[in-house]
Protein backbone atom coordinates (compact mmCIF):
# COMPACT_ATOMS: atom_id res chain seq x y z
CA UNK A 1 0.00 0.00 0.00
CA UNK A 2 1.37 3.33 -1.01
CA UNK A 3 -0.81 5.83 1.13
CA UNK A 4 0.38 8.57 2.80
CA UNK A 5 -1.67 8.05 5.80
CA UNK A 6 -1.41 11.46 7.99
CA UNK A 7 -2.16 12.58 4.31
CA UNK A 8 -5.09 10.70 3.74
CA UNK A 9 -6.45 11.15 7.01
CA UNK A 10 -6.64 14.84 7.37
CA UNK A 11 -7.99 14.96 3.71
CA UNK A 12 -10.77 13.24 5.24
CA UNK A 13 -11.56 14.92 8.03
CA UNK A 14 -11.49 17.84 5.73
CA UNK A 15 -14.27 16.20 3.68
CA UNK A 16 -16.25 15.58 6.54
CA UNK A 17 -15.63 18.87 7.85
CA UNK A 18 -16.87 20.69 5.01
CA UNK A 19 -19.62 18.72 4.80
CA UNK A 20 -18.69 17.66 1.37
CA UNK A 21 -20.84 14.25 0.68
CA UNK A 22 -19.45 13.63 -2.74
CA UNK A 23 -15.55 14.54 -1.36
CA UNK A 24 -15.95 11.95 1.45
CA UNK A 25 -17.11 9.31 -1.33
CA UNK A 26 -14.40 9.79 -3.39
CA UNK A 27 -12.28 7.90 -1.23
CA UNK A 28 -14.19 4.45 -1.30
CA UNK A 29 -14.62 1.76 -3.45
CA UNK A 30 -18.25 1.34 -5.08
CA UNK A 31 -18.82 -1.86 -2.68
CA UNK A 32 -17.41 -0.42 0.24
CA UNK A 33 -18.37 -2.13 3.06
CA UNK A 34 -18.55 -0.08 6.48
CA UNK A 35 -19.51 -1.54 9.97
CA UNK A 36 -20.21 1.01 12.64
CA UNK A 37 -22.56 0.75 15.98
CA UNK A 38 -24.19 3.93 14.87
CA UNK A 39 -25.91 2.06 11.67
CA UNK A 40 -27.11 -0.52 14.08
CA UNK A 41 -28.55 2.43 16.46
CA UNK A 42 -29.71 4.56 13.72
CA UNK A 43 -30.75 2.03 10.91
CA UNK A 44 -31.42 -0.68 13.14
CA UNK A 45 -29.23 -2.61 10.81
CA UNK A 46 -28.84 -6.03 13.26
CA UNK A 47 -24.91 -6.50 11.73
CA UNK A 48 -24.33 -2.81 11.91
CA UNK A 49 -23.24 -2.78 8.04
CA UNK A 50 -23.77 -1.33 4.98
CA UNK A 51 -22.68 -2.06 1.53
CA UNK A 52 -22.42 -0.01 -1.88
CA UNK A 53 -21.82 3.78 -2.23
CA UNK A 54 -25.51 4.35 -2.89
CA UNK A 55 -26.54 2.98 0.69
CA UNK A 56 -23.90 4.34 2.79
CA UNK A 57 -25.07 7.76 0.94
CA UNK A 58 -27.76 7.51 1.84
CA UNK A 59 -27.30 7.07 5.22
CA UNK A 60 -24.46 9.80 5.33
CA UNK A 61 -26.61 12.48 3.50
CA UNK A 62 -29.43 11.97 6.19
CA UNK A 63 -26.74 11.98 8.91
CA UNK A 64 -25.21 15.60 7.50
CA UNK A 65 -28.86 17.01 7.13
CA UNK A 66 -29.35 15.85 11.07
CA UNK A 67 -25.87 17.59 12.30
CA UNK A 68 -25.90 20.26 10.54
CA UNK A 69 -22.54 20.99 12.92
CA UNK A 70 -21.13 17.90 12.34
CA UNK A 71 -17.41 18.33 13.11
CA UNK A 72 -14.36 15.94 13.38
CA UNK A 73 -11.36 16.61 15.17
CA UNK A 74 -8.14 14.55 14.29
CA UNK A 75 -5.72 13.03 16.96
CA UNK A 76 -3.73 10.45 15.43
CA UNK A 77 -3.51 8.12 12.54
CA UNK A 78 -1.47 4.35 12.61
CA UNK A 79 -0.31 2.40 9.61
CA UNK A 80 -1.02 -1.51 9.11
CA UNK A 81 -1.02 -3.91 5.87
CA UNK A 82 -2.90 -2.07 3.55
CA UNK A 83 -5.03 -0.63 6.24
CA UNK A 84 -5.11 2.73 8.59
CA UNK A 85 -6.68 3.76 11.82
CA UNK A 86 -7.89 6.91 12.71
CA UNK A 87 -8.26 8.42 15.75
CA UNK A 88 -10.42 11.11 15.91
CA UNK A 89 -12.93 13.30 18.04
CA UNK A 90 -16.85 12.42 16.70
CA UNK A 91 -19.69 13.69 17.01
CA UNK A 92 -21.70 13.80 20.65
CA UNK A 93 -17.79 14.46 21.63
CA UNK A 94 -17.27 10.46 21.20
CA UNK A 95 -13.92 9.68 20.64
CA UNK A 96 -13.80 7.03 17.59
CA UNK A 97 -11.15 4.72 15.55
CA UNK A 98 -12.24 3.72 12.16
CA UNK A 99 -9.88 1.28 10.84
CA UNK A 100 -10.14 1.73 7.43
CA UNK A 101 -8.96 -0.98 4.69
CA UNK A 102 -7.10 -0.29 1.06
CA UNK A 103 -7.37 -2.24 -2.16
CA UNK A 104 -4.94 -1.97 -4.89
CA UNK A 105 -5.62 1.44 -5.83
CA UNK A 106 -6.05 3.36 -2.77
CA UNK A 107 -9.28 3.20 -2.28
CA UNK A 108 -11.28 2.06 1.06
CA UNK A 109 -12.75 -1.20 0.51
CA UNK A 110 -14.44 -1.65 4.16
CA UNK A 111 -14.25 0.00 7.71
CA UNK A 112 -15.14 -1.06 10.73
CA UNK A 113 -15.36 1.27 13.57
CA UNK A 114 -15.49 1.87 17.09
CA UNK A 115 -16.21 4.39 19.53
CA UNK A 116 -14.93 5.01 22.75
Amino acid sequence: MDIDAKAFAEAWVAAWNAHDLERILSHYRDDVEIITPMIKMSLGVDTGSLVGKAAIANYWRAALEKMPDLHFELLDVCTGVNSIAVYYKSVMDKLAIEVMEFDGEGKVERVVVHYC
